[in-house]
């Protein structure tokens, strides 16, 4: 499967989506970690996008990226046919980018100190299938939810409470997968994640 991966961000290097992936084999991952490497022609030759980058230009800009035209783009990229899966940082100061919010169904609102995140999937959910409970260190991700027909398949509980930790939604003749984990290396390489990660980029593009 080729697989677009947007990635890089001040806090969140795209080294860490690198040290994840690059355990799963049967891909082509393909990245672009300077937005201003990124078209909406490119991205449109991939049937999914792994989505792990803020509205920063890269790590070293923190300048924001994402325009109403980028936004414009993503959505009619997903419409069209073609997956999204948006992972951690993906969800995160995107608030004010109206398009792209609705697309992704939520947002990213604030979390508490880095702390021991359960992830827990939601028992006979086709993409939890494989799945195991884990706790690691993560950020904890207290999102909004904007689109209350989200199919939320994945709880991730801490001492502040439980969040959804992942949804699919679908846009046109796409679909949309949030997964709101995935700080930390360990997390991204844990045998759980790395299965929700294979599960989902299936369900993104129409298998299953």
């Amino acid at each position: 499967m080729r697989v677009l991966v947007i990635a890089d961000d001040y806090w969140h290097p795209a080294k860490v989506a690198h040290a994840g992936l690059d355990l799963m084999q049967g891909y082509s991952f393909d990245y672009v970690e300077d937005a201003g490497d990124w078209s909406a022609e490119a991205m449109a030759s991939y049937p999914v996008t792994l989505f792990v980058k803020s509205n920063n230009v890269s790590a070293e800009n923190r300048d924001p990226w994402v325009t109403p035209e980028v936004e414009a783009a993503f959505a009619a990229y997903v419409r069209a046919g073609r997956g999204l899966l948006v992972v951690h940082s993906g969800t995160a100061t995107y608030t004010d980018t109206p398009t792209l919010r609705a697309l992704m169904g939520g947002v990213f609102e604030r979390h508490p100190e880095q702390c021991p995140v359960t992830v827990t999937p939601h028992a006979g959910h086709p993409l939890c299938q494989g799945v195991e409970p884990f706790t690691l260190k993560d950020e904890h991700y207290h999102m909004i939810v904007d689109d209350p027909t989200v199919d939320v398949f994945l709880t991730t509980t801490s001492e502040h409470g439980d969040q959804p930790g992942g949804w699919t939604r679908t846009e046109g003749k796409g679909r949309v997968c949030v997964l709101t984990p995935g700080h930390t290396v360990e997390v991204w390489q844990h045998p759980s994640f790395q299965t929700l990660l294979r599960n989902t980029l299936a369900w993104c593009v129409g298998e299953g």
